[in-house]
């Protein structure tokens, strides 16, 4: 599991283990002293040090996020493509990324990380917790900014899948524009009144019997964008548990959301050969 970083900032406090507490209210004096014990507190070289350990503003130490009693995500990760730059995976629903949270080592990045004992594993993109499909995590430290740059420069073909209700009011394709802003509570988002910052691209891939699947293509990348842009349209995405209206967050394993990242394509920027890859997942 890769550590924290945490750059001490300046205040009246004469040792780590005082900045610490007073930084981290919700963690124990006592839950830090144990950390400490048993070296999970560590200087920007990785050595472990001791809760007398000076504090000088600053100062980056290193520690390892901890949650009691983590519940186990009861799904598995399948690796879809290696090599010594890229490692391609099909994120289960549920999974998160990154840990966050109530989330540390049931994560795809810890998980993939002990897998491949490589600590340099670090992921070039996000989906949600509840959203499953491909995710793509850079290898090597030496070519990682050369990948990054095509999410930053939107270089990359995005292709979701979503089950949601019909709308055959509606002319298809499509594309959706709105302002997406932080919403209430904090973990959601909104559409707002205001010059748009997200787009997506909406096209019918099959009208079912009781809804449509839909492929959509995120232009911007916004948070929550494709499942704001549906609820917006009048079609939430089946067994969405925050849009439109926010409803029981508890997970739910027999209802996942019906948000599948299908596929990804773009020009390799060190070689210039086009990839493509796509979910061996289903709605």
């Amino acid at each position: 599991m890769k550590p924290s970083t945490l750059h001490l900032p300046a205040g009246p406090w004469i040792t780590v283990l005082d900045c610490l507490c007073a930084h981290f209210p919700a963690i124990s004096r006592e839950t830090w002293l144990e950390r400490f014990a048993r070296g999970r507190v560590l200087d920007e070289q990785h050595r472990a040090i001791g809760a007398e350990h000076p504090h000088r503003e600053g100062l980056r130490i290193r520690y390892f996020r901890e949650v009691i009693d983590e519940v186990p995500i009861p799904f598995e990760e399948n690796m879809l493509f290696q090599d010594e730059h890229l490692l391609v995976v099909d994120k289960p629903h549920f999974l998160p990324v990154i840990p966050a949270g109530a989330y540390v080592r049931e994560t795809l990045l810890n998980r993939l990380i002990e897998r491949f004992d490589n600590p340099d594993l670090v992921p070039l993109h996000r989906l949600d917790r509840l959203t499953a499909g491909l995710v793509l995590f850079s290898c090597n430290p030496h070519s990682r900014t050369r990948y990054q740059e095509l999410f930053r420069q939107q270089r990359i073909a995005k292709r979701y899948l979503a089950l949601a209700p019909a709308l055959p009011h509606l002319e298809f394709p499509l594309r959706h524009q709105s302002r997406l802003e932080s919403g209430t509570p904090f973990f959601r988002m909104q559409e707002a009144a205001g010059t748009p910052n997200s787009e997506t691209r909406i096209e019918i891939d099959a009208e079912l019997d009781n809804c449509w699947r839909y492929a959509l293509y995120p232009v911007s990348g916004r948070k929550h964008q494709l499942r704001l842009h549906m609820a917006g349209l009048g079609a939430a995405i089946c067994n969405d548990p925050l849009y439109p209206d926010l409803g029981d967050t508890t997970d739910d394993y027999q209802r996942p959301l019906k948000l599948l990242a299908q596929g990804l394509s773009f020009q390799d920027p060190l070689d210039g050969r086009q990839r493509a890859f796509h979910s061996d997942l289903n709605l």
